[in-house]
């Protein structure tokens, strides 16, 4: 009987400890198990009292909204941010803006670079919650995603090479009869503003706007259409462009509303969204001069090889 008693007090202990040990392991794998990179930032947020993050896409090849460089130094004594997954920083307007709306949010600021062609299917994916890259809202991008009010307005411009005979062109209208192959950016409202162009030939677009200036500089191009600080920004590393200060009553005409580049988050993300716009209203970011003068820094900013 003793005996018997000793074993059942044994059995006991031992199922004891096994469901001690079954309980501890579902509460460390609970604690302990990494964020799923899916999730959204409040979904993560929720999980622990971590500090939040914002994780912002963007393709940090576009100057003077983003570019990449080597070190976290800045002229103007702020810091770049560091690239999600490499050892590279981003900097330009663009993050200038993203760590505006994170310092507004108390919240940290996590950058991924992604290629244009594909920085929607990135935010649809959740492997970031909001794009911050010189997007510009247009009525079928409203139709997959959710826009703030815009955080930049911008001017479209045409840039020709220097001497190519271009260069003193005043009004859209000149162009007539000149036959000129034009280029731009894939994936952009600047694709359907080409043909504005009298007697315009398409040539080939480019993944990058880099690409599409080089192609004016070799000659693969005659003239290219992009937004007025981009061809800024490109203009000052290559003296062989010349932009084009056309008439503003005989110039290209964006019907598009592309000219108002705004934040995009994934359709419904109401939270986030009026968060984000909450910091831009507290700091009363809708002043286009204000908009000007930080652009103008970011263009002095940018590293020569972007």
């Amino acid at each position: 009987m003793k005996r018997k008693i000793i074993s059942t007090m044994i059995a006991a202990a031992m199922a004891a400890v096994l469901a001690a040990g079954c309980g501890s392991s579902k509460a460390a794998g609970t604690s302990a198990g990494v964020k799923d990179s899916s999730k959204t930032t409040a979904e993560q947020s929720s999980e622990g009292a971590s500090k939040k993050v914002l994780r912002v896409g963007m393709e940090c090849a576009y100057a003077p909204f983003n570019w990449t460089q080597e070190t976290d130094e800045v002229a103007n004594d702020d810091k770049a941010v560091p690239i999600y997954g490499t050892n590279y920083y981003a900097y330009g307007y663009d993050v200038m803006m993203a760590k505006k709306i994170a310092d507004g949010l108390g919240w940290d600021l996590e950058v991924h670079k992604v290629e244009w062609d594909s920085i929607g299917m990135g935010l649809d994916s959740k492997e970031y919650d909001c794009i911050i890259a010189g997007m510009g809202k247009t009525n079928e991008r409203e139709q997959a995603y959710d826009f703030t009010e815009p955080y930049y307005y911008r001017d479209i411009c045409i840039t020709v090479k220097k001497g190519s005979g271009l260069e003193d062109i005043k009004k859209l209208s000149d162009f007539k009869g000149k036959d000129i192959t034009v280029t731009t950016q894939l994936g952009t409202a600047w694709v359907d503003l080409l043909d504005q162009i009298p007697d315009v030939q398409l040539g080939a677009n480019y993944a990058t706007t880099a690409e599409c200036f080089m192609a004016v500089s070799n000659g693969a191009a005659d003239a290219c259409v992009i937004d007025l600080p981009t061809s800024q920004s490109a203009a000052l590393t290559n003296d062989d462009l010349v932009l084009l200060d056309l008439d503003e009553r005989d110039t290209i005409e964006d019907p598009t509303g592309s000219t108002n580049v705004c934040i995009a988050v994934r359709k419904g993300d109401t939270e986030l969204k009026d968060s984000i716009q909450g910091v831009m209203d507290q700091i009363s970011w809708n002043d286009k001069a204000k908009m000007d003068e930080m652009m103008g820094e970011a263009i002095k900013l940018q590293p020569a090889a972007n």
